[in-house]
């Protein structure tokens, strides 16, 4: 083993190195290696139907967040591929949007008002053929256009926890986590500290069944369908009609081999962006930004 699959095991995140994904497996490139040319690129806003896709098919978490602004970074020189927008191949994504909790807006940014003055950057996904430094040629040309909307500031997290998805031959790391290189480095994000310490119930594909969809299992409420379906799909017998999703959700948990893993807290980062970005007030405390 050599090469970016060597580190993505053994210094996620270095400050020299920048991640990249294919199909939900992370691959790292040098970002002294260079070689982006923004002229054979173009980065616009497109229909979340594909950008959705493309995330889905290819960032560790495959899921899509409540999103406001969705930028596809796009290899004009490429054709699009079935379900890419018109302009060329599509190799990244951003997205800017909305918390599961709106605190994590305005506990930064008192001043502002969530979603309408300040929003989550909750997705950045490039291929491993966008060379080193696409993601900040990308992410500032994203923050600029989030800027002249009427946003005023960005929040940013990021995971140095490891995922791992359990197969048929043996248990595969589909992501080494990270600590921000892009936000902090590439983007002069201010570094905020990590957030609360928490348990997560990670499912054996990797992903994590989050606090609010496991609430709405346990107490039936709308929207809790479509993850006992997830759950089915994992292995899961599927719920019977008269059974409580709070007597149904530890049993199917079992059945699929969930894990609990005890997560230090992500690091987290914030800056203001726009004309006024300097009258804008940022409450926590900056701190000396992570390395590896």
């Amino acid at each position: 083993m050599s090469g970016p699959e060597q580190l993505s095991l053994l210094q996620p995140g270095y400050d020299g190195w920048c991640q990249r994904w294919e199909r939900r497996i992370p691959t790292w490139r040098r970002t002294r290696d260079g070689g982006f040319d923004p002229a054979l690129h173009r980065l616009r806003l497109i229909p979340e139907a594909p950008a959705k896709r493309f995330t889905v098919e290819h960032h560790y978490t495959a899921s899509w967040p409540v999103v406001r602004f969705a930028y596809g970074l796009q290899r004009v020189d490429q054709s699009p591929r079935p379900g890419d927008p018109d302009g060329g191949r599509l190799v990244g994504v951003i997205a800017l949007g909305v918390p599961m909790n709106p605190a994590v807006l305005s506990g930064v940014f008192p001043d502002l008002v969530p979603v309408r003055q300040s929003l989550e950057l909750n997705r950045m996904v490039l291929l491993d053929s966008v060379e080193s430094n696409g993601e900040s040629w990308a992410c500032s040309r994203a923050l600029a256009h989030a800027a002249g909307q009427g946003i005023e500031g960005i929040v940013a997290h990021a995971d140095p926890v490891a995922r791992v998805r359990h197969t048929a031959s043996g248990p595969l790391l589909v992501s080494p986590g990270h600590i921000g290189h892009v936000y902090g480095h590439g983007q002069g994000f201010d570094y905020l500290g990590r957030t609360r310490p928490r348990r997560l119930t990670v499912l054996p594909d990797g992903t994590v069944l989050n606090d609010r969809t496991a609430s709405k299992i346990r107490r039936g409420e709308g929207g809790r369908a479509a993850a006992e379906r997830r759950l089915a799909a994992l292995g899961a017998e599927p719920r019977r009609p008269d059974e409580a999703g709070a007597a149904w959700l530890p049993r199917a948990l079992d059945q699929i081999g969930a894990t609990t893993l005890h997560h230090g807290g992500c690091h987290r980062y914030a800056r203001s962006i726009g004309p006024g970005r300097s009258r804008v007030r940022l409450a926590p405390t900056t701190l000396p930004r992570p390395r590896a």
